[in-house]
Parts: structure tokens; C-alpha cells; sequence
């Protein structure tokens, strides 16, 4: 992991095992399938369930800077912590979590390369069920950061203009229009297609068998050759409701350290449900 652009923000599953007590070490798990972490779960962590916790339950956006702070409050989190995050389905809403905690500027959060599954098939890796005893903190963001975050006037620019470099993370059918979205998810869009412009990079070329990130060579390859980004070029990451879309930037960002990097959150459960914007259907 040494040649990535930041290593720092990539942990072994060894790490995690050797820190499981470390003072000032926050572990957060994040699912798709939030009922994971009940059925077993990394000894002292705690787990955020994406649905009910990273989202503002009335209007469609992330959480404000008050809900944020008494979600890591409530989490025991202080601002000073080393926040290691993971999770299911390759750390999807994992990279979902470390952007939002990025967006309100949280200095030192990390992912744990290979997420559940990978500590899983680790034959010495403990699970536990019972409850983390939480002392709740008093958290207050410093800063925010929405440099991070993409909306629809940029974007729609950016379908026209080509400033930046919008890479489409989804699955080819859903980039072509073939379909709205993945089997069995209930969030869904008017219309098929993508953005003009826009590249197909799925994010699960970015990953191994067991979860863990690939090579900067083979990141370097898939994304600046075979997909032909522009290397000079901001990027804006979308994909349905922003999740792999996170995945795609924190690869991105971090580990081939595209400075100017935005995650589209709105994704195409926003931008396909739009009206009179352009879309193109196809490869």
C-alpha cells in the first residue's frame, strides 16, 4: 500500500486486530445490510446504519453540521480520534461515511482495506455480539469542506462544458440505460442513461476478490489509459445514491491523489428524475 498517494488512510486488517484497544481509536462499521453488524460485529466498534443515521431524515441531503456533531457525539468519537471505518459490499457505504466525515472535517479517518469480508475469512480475526460501552463527547466540527461535494449547477456545467473529468461508477447496463438500477434496490429514477460526457469506470474494477484496493499501476492503467481521463482534469464521481460513487473517489482522491475530486451524492436518483436536463442512452 506504500505507493499509493496516501497511504496513511489505508489500514490492514492486522492493524485493526493490533489496535483494538489503542486509546484514541474509533472503529465504525457501515453496511448496506445495517443488520450485519448485530449478527456480528469487530470487538469495540461501534455501527452507523446509512439509512437512519448519514441522512437527513426529512429533506433529501446529507446530515447538517448539528446532526453530524451528535452523531459523532453520540458515537463517543472526539475530533482528536483516529476514526477507522468499514464495512460490506467492498466498503461501499464505508467510502460513503469517510467522505461525509471528510465533508465536515474530521483530520484522521482511515479505511480498513477489505472491509467485513475480509476480516471474515481471516481465521484470527475476532467477531463479537455484544454491545460497545460508548462515553459520549462533546464533538464540534472545525471546518467544512464542500469543495468535496458535487451539485447539479456543476454538474450540469460540467455536461457541457468538459472542464472536468465525470466518471460514471455504475454497472454498464445501468450506464447505458438498460436499467434504472441494480436488482432489489427500491431507489430508482424517471429515466435510464447518463450524463453527457460522462465515462463508464465501474467501481468494482478497483478492487480485488477480497475487497482489498488494486495496485496504483493497475489504477493508474484503468483509469488514465484504458478509460482516458484527463490526469490534469478535476473529477466528479456519480453513481445512484452516492455510495460506490465515494468508493470511486476515495481511490481517486487518496490513493492516486487527484487533488480536485467531487462526489455527486445526488447521483442519478437526482439527475435521472430531473426535468429537461440531457441524458444520453447507449454505450
Amino acid at each position: 500500500m506504500s505507493d499509493y498517494a496516501h497511504p496513511d488512510v489505508l489500514v490492514t486488517t492486522d492493524w485493526v486486530k493490533q489496535n483494538l484497544k489503542t486509546p484514541g481509536v474509533k472503529l465504525v462499521e457501515i453496511d448496506v445490510d445495517a443488520k450485519q453488524y448485530d449478527v456480528g460485529h469487530v470487538p469495540g466498534s461501534i455501527g452507523f446504519n446509512w439509512q437512519l443515521q448519514l441522512q437527513d431524515q426529512t429533506t433529501r441531503d446529507i446530515l447538517t453540521k448539528e446532526d453530524f456533531e451528535k452523531l459523532m457525539s453520540g458515537a463517543g468519537i472526539a475530533a482528536t480520534d483516529t476514526v477507522v471505518v468499514f464495512g460490506d459490499n467492498n466498503n461501499w457505504f464505508a467510502a460513503y461515511g469517510f467522505w461525509l466525515m471528510k465533508y465536515f472535517g474530521h483530520e484522521d479517518v482511515r479505511m480498513m482495506n477489505g472491509g467485513r469480508v475480509k476480516w471474515l475469512i481471516e481465521d484470527d480475526k475476532p467477531l463479537t455480539t455484544d454491545a460497545t460501552p460508548v462515553a459520549p463527547t462533546t464533538y464540534k466540527v472545525a471546518q467544512v469542506n464542500p469543495q468535496l461535494r458535487a451539485k447539479v449547477p456543476q454538474v450540469l456545467e460540467v455536461a457541457s462544458t468538459g472542464g472536468y473529468n465525470l466518471v460514471d461508477v455504475r454497472s454498464p447496463d445501468e450506464f447505458t440505460g438498460k436499467v434504472i438500477a441494480p436488482p432489489g434496490m427500491s431507489e430508482t429514477a424517471q429515466r435510464g442513461g447518463h450524463i453527457p460526457g460522462a465515462k463508464s469506470i465501474p467501481w468494482s474494477r478497483t478492487v480485488n476478490p477480497d475487497g482489498t484496493f488494486k495496485t496504483t499501476d493497475e489504477l493508474r492503467k484503468l483509469y488514465f489509459e484504458d478509460a482516458g481521463l484527463i490526469e490534469s482534469k478535476g473529477t466528479i464521481c456519480y453513481c445512484r445514491i452516492g455510495e460506490r460513487s465515494s468508493h470511486s473517489w476515495f481511490v481517486l482522491k487518496y490513493l492516486l491523489g487527484q487533488e480536485d475530486c467531487k462526489n455527486y451524492d445526488g447521483s442519478w436518483t437526482e439527475y435521472g428524475n430531473l426535468v429537461g436536463v440531457p441524458i444520453v442512452k447507449g454505450a
